[in-house]
C-alpha cells in the first residue's frame, strides 16, 4: 500500500505543463466514449468494446462476465442488485469512490465523468430522498443512457447534465461532495477541474475520488498519443503534480492512497500507473 498525504512537502505554486493538442484529445476521448455507450444501448458491450476503447486497458473494468452478470470486483453484489444492465455495461471505472465518500443523508453529491449512471445511482440510495446527486458528463450518447437507466429505475433524487468537468454548469457552493470513477485522469486540463471542483463545493465540502496515478513522468512522446489518453495511461500523472494541482485550487487534508494490486505497465518506455484513491477538503 502506498500512501501519500499534504504532510509531505510540495510547492503549491508548480506549474505543471498541460498536452499541446488538448482540444484533439477531449474530442478523441468524447468518440471513445460516446461509441461505448452507443454499443451498451445495442447490448453488444462485451463482444465489440476492445479493451483500448475503456480506461487503462483493463484496469478500469467492464464490470460485467460474458453472460452478462452483474459481478465485478470493483463493487460488492449487493450494490449491483436491482440496477440496469446497461448502468453496469457501461461502467469503465477504477475504483468505488461510493464505497469511501461516506455519504450522508440530505448531502448534494456531484459525479464527474458520470458515464451510464452507475456510481450516482449508488450514491442517490445513500443521500436519499432528502439529498441530490447530479452527474456530469460531456458525451451526449453517455447522457441519453445514464436518462434512460434512471428512467427505469425510477428514481426522483437523481439528473444528469451535458457539459464538462473544466467548465461545471453549477453555481458557486452548491454541491457537498465531489465524486468521480477515472474521470479526471482524462482531461486535458486538470488544472481547471480542480478550480471548478472547489468553487461549486460548499465550505467543507469534500472532494472522493478514484483515478489514475503514475509512477513518474510520462514521456513527451507518449503524452500526446490520443489512443493512449482515452486508456486512462498518458493522461496519468505522478504524486507530486496531483497534489500541486489540488493544493493550488485551494483544497487542504489532501490524500492519495493505492488500491491495492493495481500497478501495471503498459509501454516499456512509461513509467507504471496505478489506481488510487484521493481524498481532499474545502476549508469552512
Amino acid at each position: 500500500m502506498i500512501k501519500f498525504s499534504t504532510e509531505q512537502e510540495y510547492s503549491a505554486s508548480q506549474e505543471i505543463p498541460m498536452i499541446n493538442n488538448s482540444a484533439n484529445i477531449k474530442d478523441f476521448v468524447r468518440e471513445k466514449y460516446g461509441e461505448r455507450a452507443r454499443q451498451v444501448t445495442q447490448l453488444t458491450v462485451l463482444t465489440n468494446i476492445s479493451e483500448a476503447e475503456s480506461c487503462a486497458d483493463g484496469t478500469c473494468e467492464t464490470n460485467l462476465d460474458t453472460s452478462f452478470g452483474a459481478f465485478s470486483n470493483l463493487y460488492a453484489q449487493a450494490e449491483l442488485e436491482g440496477l440496469p444492465l446497461e448502468a453496469i455495461a457501461s461502467s469503465a471505472g477504477c475504483g468505488n469512490p461510493t464505497a469511501l465518500a461516506g455519504l450522508k443523508n440530505g448531502e448534494r453529491v456531484l459525479d464527474l465523468g458520470s458515464g451510464g449512471g452507475i456510481d450516482c445511482f449508488l450514491a442517490a440510495r445513500q443521500v436519499g430522498q432528502n439529498g441530490h446527486v447530479t452527474g456530469l458528463d460531456m458525451t451526449a450518447d453517455m447522457i441519453m443512457l445514464a436518462q434512460k437507466n434512471a428512467a427505469s429505475l425510477g428514481v426522483t433524487n437523481v439528473d444528469f447534465i451535458h457539459g464538462e468537468m473544466e467548465q461545471i454548469p453549477l453555481p458557486d457552493a452548491s454541491i457537498d461532495v465531489v465524486i468521480s470513477n477515472c474521470v479526471v485522469c482524462l482531461s486535458p486540463d486538470k488544472d481547471a477541474v480542480a478550480r471548478e471542483s472547489f468553487r461549486i463545493l460548499s465550505p467543507g465540502g469534500r472532494l472522493h475520488i478514484s483515478d489514475m496515478m503514475s509512477l513518474g513522468e510520462v514521456p513527451e512522446t507518449l503524452r500526446n498519443d490520443p489512443e493512449q489518453w482515452a486508456a486512462c495511461v498518458t493522461g496519468a500523472e505522478d504524486r507530486d503534480a496531483y497534489l500541486s494541482r489540488l493544493g493550488n485550487a485551494g483544497f487542504t487534508n489532501i490524500s492519495i492512497e493505492e488500491e491495492e494490486g493495481t500497478a501495471r505497465i503498459y509501454d516499456l518506455s512509461a513509467p507504471a500507473v496505478i489506481s488510487v484513491k484521493v481524498v481532499a477538503f474545502k476549508p469552512n
